[in-house]
Order: structure tokens, then C-alpha cells, then sequence
């Protein structure tokens, strides 16, 4: 298990090498650093601006990261023209490194602070869609009511959870935490989030209940954003659950 002092040391020695690689104009903390938010789960997140090509450089911190660093895997994530390498380590330290092109390299979120370079001018990630969520939700309603009718307790099931998901999400966008990858889930109040246990599926011989119970409160959570979509959906959604 890694300590803040080794993540801390990692880091330092992933931004020298930056500093000192000609190739890297700019470099940032990204994620809980950049907002003094960090614990002793955080993990290391990094952004880097690179003048030409990525790929030599991204190659290059690879080879960095298994030859010095105990990495034991990684995987990537690609947004726009951004490569996002997450790394696992073997004292289970998740380090993402992520290579931009340094016409795209600047903050898009608050979770950006610089530590050399130039930053870009770049517009702000916009929220989540409301309206999207709540398509989601009430058709994978509409599978979980398929999946109860046809006897396959496991896909129902997980219907029944991404119902639960996307009407957290709706609760969370509607108080102002952040709202995707459930980060702010345990910022809501207990009175948002007490109900949701009866949503919580014991067993597959307990679908019925937890279908019901998380209908209701995504019906409430779609009332809070449109009421007259609410009074439409609820007579539908209240049939089939």
C-alpha cells in the first residue's frame, strides 16, 4: 500500500522529468490536488503539454513508469485529441498521465492548477444534461419491467441499479454535487438518501419492492426538472413497475 510520501515523491519526480524533457511545454495537477482536496486515497493526476507529436513522449513516460516506477499495468482513455494513460502501480498507487497537444492544453474544469507553461483559453466542460439522465432512466425501466416479466432476475437487477444511478445522479445535479462517477454521493443529505435504500435489491426473489421504490423517487427527481414531463411518465412509469 503507497503512503502520501511515496505519491508525493512520485509526483515530484514525474514533474522534473517533464521540466526537463524539451518536448514538454506545460504541466499541471489536475484532480483533488489542484483544489487542496486530496487524502490518503488519492491517487496522482497529472497533465502535460506536448509541442508535436505525443506519442514519443507518451512512449517515453511509459517506458519511465515500468522501469522505475512499479508500474504493473495501465489502460487509456482518449477524449478529443487527448491520451489519459492510467497507470496502476504495484503498491496500488493509480497515477493518469494525460498528454495534450499544446494547442488544447488549458483548463476545462476547476480541477486544473498550472505549474509551468502557457495555458490555452478553453471553455469550460458544460454540466450534465438533466434530460439525458432521465431518458436513460426510464428505459432501462422499461428492460427491468422485460427482464421481471421474462424471468431473468440478473438483468433486471442490474436494470433496476442503473435506474438507481441515473436518478442519484439527478439528486446530485439538483444539489449542486458533483453528479457523475458518484463522487458526490455522500455529500447529499441522509434525507436524499435514506429512501434510496429500499432500492437496494437483497436478492432476486426481492425485485418488485426495489423497482417500486426507485420509480418513485425517479419520478420525484424528474418533477424537480420538468413538471409537466413528471405527469406524463408517471401513469407509464407506475404500470410497469
Amino acid at each position: 500500500m503507497f503512503t502520501s510520501g511515496d505519491r508525493n515523491l512520485l509526483r515530484d519526480a514525474l514533474v522534473e522529468a517533464a521540466r526537463s524533457d524539451e518536448r514538454v511545454t506545460g504541466a499541471a495537477l489536475t484532480g483533488s490536488a489542484a483544489l487542496d482536496a486530496e487524502d490518503a486515497w488519492s491517487d496522482i493526476d497529472l497533465a502535460f503539454a506536448v509541442a508535436g507529436e505525443p506519442e514519443p513522449v507518451l512512449a517515453d513516460f511509459t517506458t519511465r513508469m515500468y522501469r522505475e516506477h512499479g508500474a504493473v499495468h495501465h489502460m487509456d482513455v482518449v477524449f478529443e485529441r487527448t491520451v489519459f494513460r492510467v497507470f496502476l502501480l504495484a503498491n496500488t498507487l493509480q497515477v493518469d498521465l494525460a498528454f495534450w497537444p499544446e494547442a488544447d492544453f488549458g483548463a476545462t474544469t476547476p480541477k486544473f492548477r498550472l505549474l509551468f507553461g502557457k495555458p490555452q483559453d478553453r471553455p469550460q466542460s458544460p454540466p450534465p444534461d438533466a434530460r439525458r439522465w432521465i431518458d436513460l432512466a426510464w428505459l432501462h425501466a422499461l428492460h427491468a419491467r422485460s427482464s421481471i416479466e421474462r424471468g431473468r432476475g440478473w438483468q433486471a437487477e442490474y436494470m433496476i441499479g442503473r435506474v438507481r444511478e441515473f436518478t442519484l445522479s439527478l439528486a446530485c445535479l439538483r444539489h449542486g454535487v458533483p453528479a457523475v462517477e458518484g463522487r458526490g454521493l455522500d455529500q447529499l443529505p441522509a434525507s436524499v438518501t435514506s429512501p434510496f435504500e429500499a432500492t437496494l435489491v437483497r436478492g432476486l426473489d426481492d425485485l418488485g419492492g426495489p423497482f417500486r421504490a426507485v420509480t418513485e423517487l425517479f419520478l420525484g427527481e424528474i418533477e424537480s426538472v420538468d413538471d409537466d414531463l413528471a405527469r406524463r411518465l408517471a401513469p407509464l412509469l407506475r404500470e410497469i413497475s
